[in-house]
C-alpha cells in the first residue's frame, strides 16, 4: 500500500516566519527581563538576591515536579481526547506529541502548538478536520480548569482579587463557544457569507466544528475537568510553597487564586507565552497583598522560570525526538 504524503502548511513553514516568532519572542523575554531587572534595581539588588538566597535546590527540585505533574495530567487528558476522535492506543505517543508541543508555548495565539496535529497526521494518518478540533479541546479544558480553580480560591480564601471574576467568566465563556459544535459551525457559515470567498477553506472548518461533538460524553468531559483541576492546582499549591519559602505566606487559596489570575490575565493579553501581561498581574497583586516589591519580583521571577520556561525547555528535549520519530513513521507508511 502506498500512502501519499499530503504537505500542510505547519510541514513547509517558511524560515521567515519561523524567524519572526522567535525575533518576537526574543523581544517580549528581554522587554519582561528587562522590567523585573528594573524593579529589582528600585528595590536594591541586595534584596532582591537576599529573597532569592532563602532558596536551595531542593526547593527548585519540589517546584519543577509540582510543574511537571501538571504536565503529566494534562498529556493524560490529551490522551483522552484522542481516543474520542479514534487515534489508536498509544499513551506514550501522546505523552511524547504534548512535551514536545511546549516548544511552541511562546507562539503567537500558541497556535505553533498546532504542530502536534502534524505529528498525528505522520504516524496515525487521522485526517485534520478530526484531529485539529484536540487543540480546540485542550485549550478550552484548561480555560474551565483555571476558571473553576479560581473560583474556588475566591470562596476559600480571605479578601479578594481585583478583576478575577470578569476573567473567570470570559474564560468559562470563551471555553462554552469554542466547544459549542453548531455554535462553531453557525459561526463559521455565518464569516463565509461576510467573507464571500475560500469555501474549501469554511468547509473543513465547519467539518472541524462538528467534530467537537464528539466530546460531549459527560465521563469525558469529568475526566477532562478533573485532570486538569489537579494539574494547574499542582503549580498553583507550587507558588504557595514558594511564598512561604520566602517568608510571605499569604495562604494557599490566595496564592492560588493569584497565580491563576496572573496566568489567565497575561493569556488574554495575546502574548506569546502571556509574557509581560502574566508577570505584570502577579507583580501588582502580590503588592496588594502588602508584600515588599523586592519579594513580588523574586517570587514572580521564580515561578515564571519553573512554570513556563521550564515547560519550553522540556518542549525542545523532545520536540526533535518527537519529529524524528513521526518522519520515521511516516516514510515506513510510504515505503509500504
Amino acid at each position: 500500500m502506498t500512502m501519499t504524503k499530503i504537505p500542510s502548511a505547519s510541514d513547509a513553514a517558511p524560515a521567515p516566519r519561523r524567524l519572526r516568532d522567535a525575533l518576537l519572542m526574543g523581544a517580549l523575554l528581554s522587554l519582561v527581563l528587562a522590567s523585573l531587572a528594573g524593579l529589582a534595581a528600585a528595590t536594591g539588588w541586595d534584596q532582591t538576591m537576599g529573597q532569592l538566597a532563602r532558596l536551595g535546590w531542593m526547593q527548585g527540585a519540589a517546584l519543577l515536579a509540582l510543574s511537571l505533574a501538571n504536565y503529566l495530567l494534562r498529556s493524560l487528558r490529551w490522551n483522552l481526547f484522542g481516543r474520542r476522535v479514534g487515534l489508536p492506543p498509544g499513551l506514550w505517543r501522546d505523552i511524547r506529541h504534548y512535551l514536545g508541543g511546549f516548544l511552541m508555548i511562546a507562539t503567537p495565539g500558541r497556535l505553533g502548538e498546532l504542530v502536534r496535529v502534524r505529528w498525528i497526521r505522520r504516524e496515525t494518518g487521522l485526517s485534520l478536520d478530526r484531529s485539529a478540533p484536540l487543540f480546540v479541546m485542550d485549550r478550552a479544558a484548561d480555560l474551565v480548569a483555571m476558571a473553576l480553580i479560581l473560583c474556588a480560591a475566591l470562596a476559600l480564601s480571605s479578601g479578594h482579587i481585583a478583576g478575577a471574576i470578569p476573567v473567570a467568566a470570559l474564560a468559562l465563556a470563551a471555553a462554552a463557544v469554542a466547544t459549542h459544535g453548531r455554535l462553531m459551525s453557525a459561526l463559521v457559515t455565518r464569516g463565509y457569507r461576510i467573507v464571500g470567498r475560500w469555501p474549501r477553506l469554511f468547509g473543513r472548518l465547519r467539518g472541524m466544528a462538528r467534530t467537537l461533538g464528539q466530546f460531549t460524553d459527560a465521563r469525558v468531559l469529568a475526566a477532562s475537568i478533573l485532570l486538569g483541576s489537579l494539574g494547574w492546582m499542582a503549580e498553583g499549591y507550587a507558588f504557595h510553597l514558594l511564598l512561604v519559602w520566602l517568608g510571605a505566606d499569604i495562604g494557599l487559596w490566595k496564592a492560588v487564586g493569584i497565580f491563576v489570575f496572573a496566568t489567565l490575565a497575561g493569556g488574554l493579553t495575546g502574548a506569546p507565552g502571556g509574557l509581560g501581561g502574566a508577570e505584570a498581574a502577579m507583580i501588582a497583586l502580590l503588592a496588594l497583598e502588602g508584600l515588599p516589591l523586592e519579594t513580588s519580583v523574586a517570587a514572580t521571577a521564580v515561578i515564571r522560570v519553573t512554570t513556563l520556561w521550564f515547560a519550553i525547555g522540556i518542549g525542545a528535549l523532545v520536540f526533535p525526538v518527537a519529529e524524528r520519530m513521526s518522519k520515521r513513521t511516516a516514510d515506513a507508511v510510504e515505503d509500504r
